[in-house]
């Protein structure tokens, strides 16, 4: 559930929608372009909060990470297939690293007017996600997944471990203002096939 202690509602009346759009941050397809566990747990715990009345709609974040097709349009199948309406799904489908999953993210919600957005990713990878998105100056909370029941320790330990390394490395580019040229291209990448 979500970080700030908002919760589904017991109550016989539907919850109140604290957020303007749930973003699930994409992973790795497999080889044939089927999804991964990581890819399905994200997008089956944002439909879970989808259902539960944490917001409106889905912003579902990722790019090539290999062949087509995109990590978004496999994202964007899966939650079809769960019940969500077409129109409640946005697609964000240049993304390729956290960084860009938030400006890019960021650029689609200031355009559609949204600016409190719920993050849905592994628990390991939430941290560093939520960072990059605060200092874009994306007022984000998070969801973490958790690490499924038949999935080893040792590999968990040691995505948590790697994501320590990766958040302060990210800490230290923007504490030297080397995102300040990438959000500037980045942006600029994403108007020109995509403008107002």
């Amino acid at each position: 559930m979500p970080s700030d202690g908002n919760s589904p509602s017991r109550a016989a009346s539907p919850p109140p929608v604290p957020y303007d759009v749930i973003v699930v941050l994409g992973a790795a397809l497999l080889p044939d372009g089927r999804p991964s566990r990581a890819l399905e747990r994200r997008v089956d715990h944002a439909v879970a909060l989808f259902r539960a009345g944490h917001a409106e709609h889905l912003l579902v974040s990722g790019g090539l990470s290999g062949p087509p097709p995109t990590e978004a349009a496999v994202m964007r199948a899966r939650a079809l297939e769960d019940g969500v309406p077409d129109d409640r799904i946005c697609v964000e489908d240049r993304a390729v690293n956290t960084f860009e999953n938030a400006l890019f993210s960021g650029v689609i919600m200031e355009r559609r007017g949204w600016s409190r957005p719920l993050v849905v990713t592994d628990a390991y990878h939430l941290p560093r996600a939520l960072y990059v998105f605060r200092r874009l100056g994306i007022d984000a909370a998070g969801s973490g997944v958790p690490r499924m029941a038949d999935e080893p320790l040792h590999l968990w330990i040691g995505a948590w471990l790697r994501e320590g390394v990766a958040t302060a490395r990210s800490a230290a580019l923007f504490l030297i203002g080397r995102h300040k040229p990438a959000v500037e291209a980045a942006r600029a990448r994403f108007d020109q096939i995509d403008p107002i």
